[in-house]
């Protein structure tokens, strides 16, 4: 049961295919569905109604969206109109669509548009002369929250996140970011934040200014408990940068930690486009309970069943009996839905667009808990035939690293996860480096099913490393045959030897330090491929833990035989405290600690939000982060921007 929105450009061209009335799309559900938004909504849909026989005119095809959020029922639409001549005759929502042209007979018009003004100027000659006219501006928000005035569905309007947010029975959360919209040159930025409870009810809402360009943020739990006199909560925070410049998406990274030492784990932003489908999501290994986190994203509710999992590569999908209320926050028992799976099964997320990337946590029998999540899976991508073709241009073309810990004190295991519907199999190897670069290993892993999950388990190169750190990439391999679509994901789970807590993370695959470009590789976060620098945020605890980070150079083919990367301290004012280099070698890695990079009277001096740049002008970088607690750690991969 798809919500029917858009979400993505590629999804939207792919589902509605109406010549030239796309406009918005990636941001139009993000205006109709912002909290404030869904406060105006309901005195607009009693004006409608008042308004008796309605010609809607739905120049960009936002009334089917408008009605998915406000469901409008009990509306008199006496006809839909476009402005395309050629969608004339469709159908839309159970209405042939009509041209403009022949509105003329209406007294009472709807735009279902932002910035209507426009449209009105342009259809105005043609309108009953006593015509009373709406329209989608009457949900707007106010100016002073408006980056780009001038276009309202400009995506810089609405960089908006849901972040998971919790203090309850001694476990709390923080989250952890820097306004990097600063270094862009917003002068007013701020966040404005609402927290919803798990029932979907308003806890506080806030608007805080953020610090200094470039200055590191922090949204603790505690803090906000305090601050509004809250007891315990488990829900939703939506995140809306404002005033801001240059960069449209909330990243941040979240923090659990508890109030006894072996309770600590990490995870990442919750991705804010909602997807049709995501997976990677872990089944029950022996002793645990793994619970799926579902944050309903929008202002409308889930109905009972909408959302489903089913076994990766099975067609059955159980259903989640219960709905669940608008901003409203659900634990789903997985072991319960399926009682039969066991890791490494794995299981896919029939979300129909409710609600961003969830998070998902393992609590295991000793009481440990670990969090991670999921990730997008792709219903926009088919089989890539040029793949098996490009090893002389790009070698091994995607690149998925990922990190092995020095391994006299973990064990590492990578389960390669499916991550488009395309994917009917993963014909893959995986390649095992040291710290210097050094290939120790290189494996044919076959042409794996879709419905099979084959756990690799790092333990029988333990020795190679030698006490050693290094990574592990995962690259296509068609010595065999089989096909791929470029979105190579995989499961990292790492355990540490002495206590037993373990982390994990996931991640896809991209085209690392070519200067040729194939599509969108190398990525670029700021402009067109190729990306060939980094800029990786990497945050410290203000609680004095320390952090650890592991960054890996991958290569696809050939490029610098050492990087020149920069570890810059950036302090409370966005300024840089201190600042030390390091070359990683080609194929290579470099683990390091925060408190033994930087002295302690420079972290002092960096004072509370301090964060760690990793800046490199000459290559991509991957970077790994988390934090150390006696024998408690926590891991998640890192981001840039």
């Amino acid at each position: 049961m798809v919500l029917r929105i858009e979400t993505y450009a590629a999804d939207a061209a792919r589902r509605l295919p109406r010549p030239g009335g796309n406009a918005g799309g990636q941001t139009l559900f993000k205006a109709l569905g912002h909290p404030l938004a869904a406060e105006r909504a309901p005195e607009l849909v009693l004006r409608l109604k008042a308004a008796g026989p309605l010609a809607v005119y739905d120049p960009d095809g936002a009334f089917e969206a408008f009605a998915a959020f406000h469901a409008p029922t009990g509306l008199e639409i006496a006809g839909l109109y476009v402005q395309n001549a050629g969608e004339v005759g469709r159908d839309r929502m159970g209405f042939t669509l009509e041209p403009v042209s022949a509105i003329a007979k209406h007294a009472h018009v709807f735009i279902a548009a932002f910035d209507a003004g426009r449209h009105l100027d342009q259809i105005r000659p043609l309108l009953h002369p006593k015509a009373t006219v709406l329209s989608l501006d009457a949900l707007r928000l106010p100016d002073d929250m408006i980056s780009n005035p001038g276009r309202y569905l400009d995506p810089v309007n609405f960089a908006t996140n849901f972040a998971f947010l919790r203090d309850a029975a001694g476990v709390h959360t923080r989250i952890a970011t820097a306004n990097y919209w600063g270094g862009y040159g917003a002068k007013e930025a701020a966040l404005w934040c609402r927290l919803f409870d798990a029932s979907g009810h308003v806890l506080a809402t806030w608007r805080d200014p953020l610090p200094a360009a470039n200055a590191g943020v922090v949204i603790d739990s505690r803090a906000a408990r305090a601050r509004f006199g809250l007891g315990d909560f488990t829900g939703s925070l939506f995140i809306h940068a404002v005033k801001i410049k240059g960069h449209d998406v909330v990243k941040y990274a979240i923090d659990v930690y508890g109030d006894t030492a072996a309770d600590l784990t990490c995870t990442h932003d919750a991705n804010a486009w909602p997807a049709d489908l995501y997976a990677g999501l872990p089944a029950p290994d022996g002793g645990e309970k793994v619970v799926l986190w579902i944050q309903n994203s929008h202002p409308v509710a889930i109905p009972p069943c909408a959302v489903g999992l089913n076994l990766m590569g099975r067609d059955e999908v159980r259903p989640v009996a219960a709905g669940l209320a608008p901003f409203a926050t659900a634990a789903i028992d997985v072991g319960a839905l399926f009682p039969e799976a066991k890791w490494p099964a794995q299981l896919e997320i029939r979300a129909g667009r409710h609600f961003v990337r969830p998070r998902y946590e393992i609590l295991a029998a000793d009481g440990r808990r670990r969090m991670a999540h999921a990730n997008v899976e792709r219903i926009d991508l088919v089989t890539d035939p040029e793949l098996p073709r490009l090893g002389p241009l790009f070698g091994k073309g995607y690149v998925l690293p990922l990190p092995v810990p020095p391994m006299g004190e973990y064990r590492a295991s990578i389960l390669p996860t499916p991550m488009t519907t395309a994917q009917k199999e993963l014909p893959i190897k995986a390649l095992i480096y040291d710290s210097s670069g050094k290939l120790l290993a290189e494996e044919f892993l076959g042409r794996i099913a879709r419905k099979d999950s084959l756990l690799i388990d790092l333990e029988p190169w333990a020795r190679a490393f030698a006490g050693d750190y290094g990574h592990v990439e995962l690259a296509y391999d068609f010595r065999a045959g089989g096909e791929g679509d470029g979105w190579l994901h995989a499961i990292a789970r790492i355990e540490r030897r002495k206590g037993g807590h373990v982390a994990e993370t996931s991640f896809g695959a991209h085209i690392y330090n070519t200067a040729l470009v194939y599509k969108d590789e190398p990525q670029s976060y700021t402009n067109r491929p190729p990306g060939l620098t980094t800029r990786l945020y990497l945050r410290c605890d203000p609680e004095g833990r320390d952090t650890v980070c592991h960054l890996i150079y991958p290569v696809s083919l050939a490029w610098r035989a050492r990087s020149h990367t920069q570890l810059n301290l950036i302090g409370a004012q966005g300024e840089t405290v201190a600042s030390r280099e390091v070359e990683i070698p080609a194929s290579g890695s470099y683990r390091f600690r925060v408190h033994a990079t930087f002295t302690e009277a420079e972290r002092k001096s960096a004072g509370p939000g301090a964060w760690v740049q990793i800046r490199d002008t000459t290559c991509r970088l991957f970077g790994f982060h988390g934090l150390l607690q006696d024998d408690a750690f926590s891991l998640d991969h890192m981001f840039g921007f």
